[in-house]
Order: C-alpha cells, then sequence, then structure tokens
C-alpha cells in the first residue's frame, strides 16, 4: 500500500513501561538518496589514479542501471572487488580523503521524503542509521554530515601499519551481510528489532527488512514492489518514475500509467499552483492524498 512518509511511521505504539530502545535502519543507495554513492566515489578514484578509465565507464553505467532497475548481486561483488583492490596497500586517511569533495552532495541528495521520515525518527527519540554496502569509512561520513547517529557499511581489513590488506574485516554488508551487521550493531546498542524500523528500495535488503518489526519499502525495485504489496509493508514513494524490470512488461505498463498520471496532476496544478507544479520529479508532499493506511491522513509517529 502506497502512502506518505509519515504514514509509514504509524505503528503499534510500544506499551508503557517497556524499556524497548528502537532504531531506524536505512539503505543508502536509491533509499535515502535517489542514485548510487559508488559512482561519486569511482570519479574520485579516478582523479586519484585509483579506478582505470575502462573500470570508471564501467562504474558509471552500472550507476544508471542501478537507478533504473535496482541492485544487482553480480555488479555488487564487482563493486566491492574492485575497491578491495584499488585500496589494498593503501591507509585510511587516503580513503577518506577521496569522500571530501562528495559527502556534501551525497548528503544534500536525500530526498524531501525520506529527510522528514529522518525528522519524525528522531522526534521520536529512535536512532538513525545508515547500513550500506559502501565502504564503512564513507557511509560513517555521510551519517555525521547528515546529523544521524551512526553509519556501517563493509569495513576493510588494516595491516599493523594500518594499510588495507585487500581482504574484508567481516561480512560484506549486502544481502544476508547486511542483516547480520544489523544484528551485530543491535545487540551491541540494545536495540529491540521487533519495534524497530528498516527502509530500503531493493529486494536484496530482503533479509534486513525481516528482520525487524517495522519493515518498510522505499521508490522499491519491482520485485521488492510485489513483495511489499503481498505483505502489506508500507511504501513510500520518494520519485514520479519507478523502477523498471527490462524483462517483465507489467513493470513498463505500470511506469507508463504513473508517468501519465503524474504529467496530468502537474498541467491541472500548473491552472493554480504553478511554482509547486514545477518543483521537480523528487520527493512527495505532506499533503498528498494517501492511497493506504488511515484514512485521515494525518501524520503520527510511534513513540
Amino acid at each position: 500500500m502506497t502512502m506518505t512518509a509519515s504514514q509509514a511511521l504509524r505503528a503499534p505504539r510500544i506499551p508503557e513501561g517497556s524499556r524497548a530502545r528502537a532504531a531506524a535502519f536505512f539503505d543508502l543507495d536509491g533509499t535515502l538518496i535517489p542514485g548510487s554513492a559508488a559512482v561519486p566515489l569511482a570519479r574520485a578514484a579516478f582523479r586519484a589514479g585509483m579506478v582505470t578509465p575502462p573500470e570508471l565507464v564501467r562504474d558509471l553505467r552500472h550507476g544508471v542501471s542501478f537507478l533504473l532497475q535496482g541492485a544487482n548481486d553480480e555488479r555488487s561483488e564487482a563493486v566491492r572487488d574492485r575497491i578491495l583492490t584499488a585500496v589494498t596497500g593503501r591507509t585510511t586517511e587516503e580513503m577518506v580523503a577521496l569522500s571530501e569533495g562528495f559527502i556534501p552532495d551525497l548528503v544534500a541528495s536525500i530526498t524531501p521524503a525520506m529527510n522528514r521520515v529522518l525528522g519524525e525518527h528522531a522526534a521520536a527519540g529512535r536512532d538513525r542509521i545508515v547500513v550500506s554496502a559502501s565502504p564503512t569509512e564513507i557511509v560513517s561520513r555521510v551519517a555525521a554530515a547528515a546529523g544521524l547517529e551512526r553509519g556501517t557499511g563493509t569495513t576493510s581489513e588494516l595491516d599493523a601499519d594500518g594499510r588495507y590488506t585487500g581482504r574484508l574485516d567481516g561480512p560484506f554488508c549486502y544481502g544476508a551481510g547486511k542483516a547480520e551487521v544489523l544484528r551485530a550493531l543491535a545487540a551491541e546498542q540494545g536495540y529491540d528489532l521487533s519495534a524497530s524500523y528498516a527502509y530500503s528500495d531493493s529486494l536484496s535488503d530482503l533479509p534486513m527488512l525481516e528482520a525487524v518489526g517495522h519493515p518498510v519499502a522505499v521508490n522499491p525495485e519491482p520485485d521488492l514492489r510485489d513483495l511489499a504489496e503481498e505483505r502489506g509493508w508500507p511504501i513510500v514513494e520518494t520519485s514520479r518514475v519507478p523502477r523498471v524490470s527490462v524483462s517483465d512488461p507489467h513493470s513498463w505498463v505500470r511506469m507508463g500509467q504513473r508517468l501519465t498520471v503524474a504529467s496530468i496532476g502537474s498541467l491541472i496544478a500548473l491552472g493554480t499552483r504553478p511554482i509547486e507544479a514545477l518543483g521537480g520529479i523528487d520527493g512527495d508532499s505532506e499533503d498528498d492524498a494517501p492511497t493506504g493506511g488511515d484514512p485521515d491522513g494525518s501524520a503520527a509517529a510511534a513513540a
């Protein structure tokens, strides 16, 4: 059921007197931000001489594919392996330096809908945690720059001199590995996962979504959209352009229908609210009429 960002926060309140400590876990690529953090990282690595021109072109092509279709196991593993290879023998300071130029842009690209979700979780007293397949050095800095409580990702092994070995130190923070990282963090910080939230755009994050009591699909790729609808999970739209599956004609039909509705709505709005109608394709409005959730459309975050 599609709903506004605030409606997705509706859930049974934790019983009075409960000591449960809830958190909200967020995927990064395609969930908090429209695209992939691997793209600006690849550009920065190329400028630093850590990535070859063919690898840069491949990463940019994958970034476009991700924007339209979502995550892919093979591509995600390939990006992981290239990062591990590129940083071997280098220091964490060099990795952090790569991010100096693009972290502010990543934070600025957090969609309006998800900024509202982040704000409501903060108001409810929940820690907000970014969990991503990207390097922990990048994810933690994105979270800090966005004012969130934590950020964690894929952690690379360091040798005695503080240089990357080219191996992982812990699980690849993707798929089942992301759920493993989430559970370890919950155990460390004392989060009650049954009272916690998880947000993702990709079916690859199903283990993470199933690990919490309140999973939410965000502008989901086709397979996750179908599953969310089947299970009655909230769906938050952050873009008027849905993901499509090249092999599934139904998803192309769905995209055509949504683009048509959006175009008609914009034409109507131009007659009365031209500034709002020209506001861009990303984000939603708290005043949008919901197609699911409570009929009054009021925003009520769980405590």
